[in-house]
């Protein structure tokens, strides 16, 4: 019983996602993450220090 019972939960569950999906102005969960992770790294190099790259093989 426990496993008809979850495929019925899943299913449901999944159909009420398309059709949210279809019918209401959902945004794009990946284009905002992506966006915010392009954010952060601009972010993150106004506050770098300059010349502390040690990435750079030295010579």
């Amino acid at each position: 019983m426990g496993f008809l019972q979850s495929t019925l939960s899943l299913l449901i569950g999944t159909g009420c996602g398309i059709y949210i999906a279809q019918n209401y102005n959902v945004p794009n969960i990946k284009k905002l993450v992506m966006e915010m992770m392009d954010r952060g790294k601009k972010l993150e190099e106004s506050y770098k220090k300059p010349g502390n790259d040690k990435n750079k093989d030295s010579k």
